[in-house]
């Protein structure tokens, strides 16, 4: 009998404990909730093309965004975010609005009521504000994302021609043209009577080269053991390499992105057949899992897989670039998916064969070839189906040494003046073809 009530008593101490203890992780949970996410960084990166805000937080948050449009005050994008106190690191982002922001003129930021912070962007124009929020990748945890597009985006055609209609060191009356090395055709060579059956090329336009530095933003691309950010060099190289397009009164020059913000790979193709390009050159600096990797290689698009599993490597680390910088996968622009699409043609590739090599040639003057071919995969960024597109990875970055070499001044201006000479080098035997008199 006694035995049998001790063993009663322990059955209702268990039950008790195991249903404090049930209460108890109920209430830790409720708190869990309650508490919502922890701000952890506010980044903003201005732009002319359009200026991003991004909160990282660690846990996913609920939103909620409307435009102010109220003739008596200024225009006012308003986000109010669920789960989120107003805490320092909140505040911190008044502070990071540039005076030379184009788009934003000031932010306020406020608990609107418990547990949800608002957020008052004053805009200096009229946008067209995309906000959405993205999972944990690479070295971020979540973030929220507020990217403000402008209503009426500039032309990048129109804005191409107005700087080359600046004036340059040449002299206007008599423009150089682009030369062949070969030497004019035999008269049995020449093109047919019949004009429609051959197109003969034009050598006294303009020729346009798109630069792409690769990355950007909140994209930092490869990061050497110093340090260094890939999407910095990438973005020097290019800036050295369009002064010296720029001084060839035979050239013009576009960038994809001329300073440091996120532009989607989708995008950068869109610049390039935007400008009418006749070439898109990406740059990029490699990175590899063993520090003794090293050399400079150049990669064109393939239709039918990778030549090589570092060919395949490569592709798939750039192309993740989207993931990291945060794209915006419920944006129905039609024209831009467009070009997501592999609508890439045997003679772009060809070209682009051509075009790489002439680059790989001129750059094994001032560095080893890590490959002495030029590779192949499916980098998203060189799927323009009608302008020969390369992508340049200038040295590794994950090797010390030449990590050393890309962030050198001398070995920038020497990759830039290779590059330029591979171009050359191309249009020297492959003149573009004729186009309208506007470019």
């Amino acid at each position: 009998m006694f035995k049998s009530r001790t063993g009663n008593v322990s059955k209702e101490r268990r039950r008790f404990i195991a249903a404090g203890a049930g209460t108890l992780v109920l209430a830790l949970t409720h708190h869990e909730i309650a508490s919502g996410a922890t701000l952890l960084a506010v980044r903003v990166w201005p732009a002319e093309d359009y200026t991003r805000v991004t909160l990282e937080h660690d846990g996913p948050l609920t939103f909620t965004h409307f435009m102010v449009r109220d003739a008596a005050q200024p225009l006012r994008l308003v986000v109010d975010i669920d789960g989120l106190d107003l805490t320092p690191t909140l505040k911190e982002l008044v502070s990071k609005i540039e005076a030379n922001d184009p788009y934003i003129s000031l932010v306020r930021v406020g608990q609107n009521r418990p547990r949800v912070a608002r957020l008052v962007i004053e805009l200096k124009e009229d946008i067209k504000p995309q906000v959405f929020s993205l999972e944990p990748v690479a070295p971020y945890q979540h973030r929220l994302v507020l990217d403000l597009h402008p209503l009426n985006p500039p032309d990048p055609l129109l804005a191409l021609l107005r700087e080359q209609s600046k004036p340059r060191n040449a002299d206007p009356a008599r423009p150089e043209v682009p030369r062949t090395d070969a030497p004019p055709p035999a008269a049995s060579q020449r093109a047919p009577a019949n004009p429609a059956a051959r197109r003969e090329p034009d050598v006294q336009r303009i020729i346009t080269v798109a630069l792409d530095p690769g990355h950007g933003g909140e994209d930092p691309g490869a990061v050497g053991r110093g340090g260094t950010y890939e999407k910095t060099v990438t973005l020097e190289i290019a800036h050295r390499l369009r002064e010296l397009i720029a001084a060839d009164s035979t050239m013009r020059v576009a960038m994809t992105r001329d300073g440091d913000y996120f532009v989607p790979l989708r995008t950068r193709v869109a610049k390039a057949r935007a400008v009418r390009a006749d070439l898109l050159v990406s740059i990029h600096a490699d990175a590899w899992i063993r520090p003794d990797a090293r050399g400079s290689s150049v990669f064109a698009l393939s239709q039918h897989g990778a030549s090589s599993t570092t060919a395949a490597y490569m592709a798939k680390k750039e192309n993740n670039a989207d993931l990291v910088g945060g794209v915006n996968l419920a944006s129905k622009d039609r024209q831009l998916q467009r070009v997501l699409l592999d609508l890439s043609t045997t003679a772009q590739i060809n070209d682009s064969l051509k075009l790489g090599s002439a680059v790989l040639r001129e750059l094994e003057r001032i560095n080893r070839l890590h490959k002495p071919r030029v590779e192949q995969a499916g980098f998203a960024v060189l799927k323009a189906p009608d302008i020969p597109s390369i992508l340049i990875e200038t040295a590794f970055i994950s090797n010390p040494e030449e990590e050393k070499r890309l962030r050198d001044d001398d070995y920038q201006d020497q990759m830039a003046r290779a590059i330029l000479a591979g171009i050359k080098r191309y249009f020297a035997k492959n003149p573009p073809l004729a186009r309208s008199p506007l470019t």
